[in-house]
């Protein structure tokens, strides 16, 4: 009886340490956040490649919870614009940081 009540301790508190570290912080995402951000950064590069006007090798896309980077050197303002445009029609991007500068 002693033996399995400290196995159950030992479980309970395994789990709650495995818990804890996959929560995420105000700098650090947890799992679910993680694989929720590399599915919105592939889904705005794809957006961006697949406008004919931009060049989606100068654009560079980071997601942190949902907030997206861009930065990279451009054409025009107009380029610049319609990556924001982009990026913002994408399902889970809560905002678009605007980081890109013209060449």
């Amino acid at each position: 009886m002693k033996l399995q009540k400290i196995c159950s301790a030992f479980l309970l508190i395994t789990l709650l340490a495995f818990f804890l570290g996959c929560a995420s912080t105000s700098k650090k995402e947890g799992t679910g956040e993680y694989v929720d951000d590399t599915v919105i950064t592939t889904k705005v590069k794809a957006v961006i490649f697949n406008e004919p006007t931009l060049k989606s090798s100068e654009i560079n896309v980071e997601t942190f919870k949902g907030v997206v980077q861009l930065s990279g050197f451009v054409n025009s303002q107009t380029d610049i614009s319609k990556a924001v445009d982009l990026a913002r029609s994408v399902k889970g991007v809560t905002s678009v940081k605007n980081n890109m500068h013209l060449k």
